[in-house]
């Protein structure tokens, strides 16, 4: 039993880090990029998706479109501020919170889009950093979904759901660094 203060082996969780030489592989695009009226027609036309970052979350709820599922961090890298109530309704049908460190892509956060999936889709809210949880959608939501996700400056990324990617996503997630980090929890 660990001393009071110690954190137990069952506070960790499976992570993948991102190595340096795999840096330039992930920031390929893997899908058409829109920005403006072009992203928000495409927006309003896709069928099941799902979403990662807050301004893409954002768009797709105010075009009316809301994804299935939406991973969000309440940041940007323009630093522009994030208006929480602005995910109220994906939150209402479904609310995770998960600790997911920068440049990692932990067990806690592919489990939480699973189970967000399961219950019908809502809001995954990420104490970290969200950016890989595109590869966690990719894994996860159905042949013929897609997951869309910003790129700053330049727009919006759709990347289809289906066998190739799901390869593609599996292949990255083999050449990261698999380790046990403490979240804390």
């Amino acid at each position: 039993m660990p001393r009071a203060g110690t954190r137990s082996a069952s506070s960790e969780t499976r992570a993948w880090a991102v190595p340096d030489a795999l840096r330039p592989t992930l920031a390929e695009r893997y899908g058409p990029v829109y920005r403006g009226a072009e992203a928000d027609r495409r927006i309003a036309s896709l069928g099941v998706f799902g979403s990662c970052g807050d301004k893409v979350t954002l768009r797709a709820l105010e075009l009316g479109h809301p994804p299935l599922v939406g991973i969000v961090d309440y940041k940007t890298r323009r630093g522009q501020p994030v208006p929480r109530e602005g995910f109220r309704s994906l939150a209402h049908r479904h609310l995770l919170r998960v600790r997911n460190p920068p440049g990692m892509l932990t067990e806690k956060l592919r489990s939480a889009v699973r189970a967000t999936i399961e219950a019908g889709g809502g809001l995954i809210e990420v104490d970290g950093e969200e950016d890989l949880g595109s590869l966690a959608l990719v894994e996860s939501l159905p042949p013929g979904a897609t997951v869309i996700y910003g790129i700053p400056g330049e727009g919006v990324s759709f990347v289809l759901v289906d066998a190739v990617a799901k390869a593609h996503v599996r292949n990255l997630i083999a050449q990261m660094e698999l380790r046990r980090v403490d979240l804390g929890d």
